[in-house]
């Protein structure tokens, strides 16, 4: 491979964009229907098949899919592929039932890969870089990802997995990593021991690179802070869209720029399923342009965001959408209020004195009324002689912007748990 290889799209203008994910939905929409009796019964029971694509509005005319199809279909329900053409299969974690279960051909695999070395060439990596990858390995997609996409870019792996703190932070030091991919949890928590263990000054990180959860700009700026990084990415994904890399924020952090010629992106009312108006919230709906194996048409991620209109200043062609603040399950509903935890996030950040960390919890009184109680950590440098203050400035950001009463407790700084996966936020012991 060559330095000056990119991995960006082919195309210079919106139009060319726009022709070229036309082809794409054609193609998908009849290797769906001609190869899948689950894609081909969608398709009749909605009056739709191949020929009727003929424009970008045609896709509002085929049958929406969710993670209930995956689990009625269980264990391959979208293939489309004959199983000697399944070179490897991931799942998600299955925490709400059933793994969902993605099969890949080769040219997936490949397509994965360009995909991922495309979002590093967007936080300008080099082949100078050194990867230090902490997330998880094996069935789940994230690990062999990263990997994949440093591999396909040509800079350095290190693929460390999840967990054991004292080998990060030996091979941190040891081999020079310059960029960290993990889940926004396990980047806060290594910033925090290469603090603890005073080892900043032998640390040569420039960049982070984090997804799989939802994250603040609390939680970014404290990274900064700590590992004295320039540069803290968000990368979404999910394992039914290939996996992790389905996009990148570039170095001037304006948007998620997200691979249009590789699926379509609407967003949707996650109530009525009504596309929302230009740059309103609204519940990621993707269809994939090239996937084999495992297409998917109109499948609810249940990711919240927003698109935002407009060329990056970066010049790049490829859209943006903003970063994932929530997930349209993730709601939940406190005395007739709807609230998402992002809410909680964004006044946090804006806190003097708080943390990066906290956690919702949701109860019920001997009194039969419901109770919400932020607990929230002190920042480091705060004084604890202030928690008060803290707690009431915090109690009225809740009441005025999410219109809720909510109960303050401010802790220490390192109280709360730290993962080295994802962070649970909300607790909610109402109905218990």
């Amino acid at each position: 491979m060559t330095n000056n290889r990119t991995f960006m799209p082919k195309v210079n203008t919106e139009e060319e964009l726009s022709a070229l994910q036309l082809e794409g939905l054609k193609w998908t929409v009849s290797h769906a229907f001609n190869n899948s009796g689950f894609y081909r019964k969608k398709f009749e029971e909605n009056a739709v098949g191949p020929d009727d694509i003929k424009s970008h509005d045609d896709i509002s005319r085929l049958p929406l899919t969710n993670a209930d199809d995956f689990r009625e279909g269980y264990p391959f329900p979208l293939l489309c592929v004959p199983m000697k053409d399944v070179v490897r299969i991931h799942a998600s974690s299955g925490t709400t039932g059933k793994r969902k279960v993605l099969s890949y051909t080769q040219k997936d695999i490949d397509d994965w890969a360009d995909m991922f070395a495309r979002c590093y060439e967007l936080a300008e990596l080099t082949r100078e870089d050194r990867v230090q990858i902490a997330v998880g390995y094996g069935l789940w997609s994230a690990g062999v990802g990263f990997q994949a996409g440093v591999e396909r870019l040509g800079a350095t792996a290190l693929p460390v997995g999840p967990g054991n703190i004292d080998l990060h932070c030996e091979v941190m030091v040891d081999l020079e990593a310059t960029v960290l991919c993990a889940t926004a949890s396990m980047a806060l928590l290594l910033a925090e021991e290469v603090k603890n263990r005073g080892i900043r000054d032998s640390v040569r990180l420039k960049k982070v690179i984090m997804g799989a959860e939802r994250s603040s700009s609390a939680m970014k700026e404290r990274m900064k802070e700590l590992l004295g990084v320039e540069h803290v990415f968000d990368i979404p994904g999910l394992t039914e869209l290939y996996g992790p890399g389905a996009g990148l924020d570039c170095t001037l952090h304006t948007g998620i720029h997200y691979h249009a010629d590789y699926y379509i992106l609407e967003i949707l009312d996650p109530n009525t399923l009504e596309p929302v108006a230009p740059g309103d919230p609204g519940e990621m709906v993707v269809t994939t342009l090239k996937k084999q194996a495992a297409p998917l048409i109109r499948y609810r991620t249940r990711d919240m965001t927003r698109l935002i209109p407009g060329r990056c200043p970066c010049g790049s062609v490829l859209p943006r959408h903003d970063r994932i603040f929530d997930r349209s399950d993730d709601m939940f509903v406190f005395r007739g209020v709807n609230i998402y935890p992002s809410q909680v996030d964004e006044l946090v950040s804006r806190v003097d004195g708080a943390g990066s960390e906290y956690q919702i919890q949701l109860k019920r009184g001997g009194d039969g009324r419901e109770y919400m109680i932020v607990v929230l950590e002190r920042d480091e440098a705060a004084d604890p002689a202030l928690d008060e203050i803290l707690a009431r400035s915090m109690a009225d950001l809740v009441k005025r912007k999410i219109m809720v009463r909510a109960q303050i407790r401010v802790v220490g700084y390192g109280t709360l748990p730290r993962t080295q996966s994802k962070s649970k936020r909300v607790f909610d012991t109402r109905d218990q």
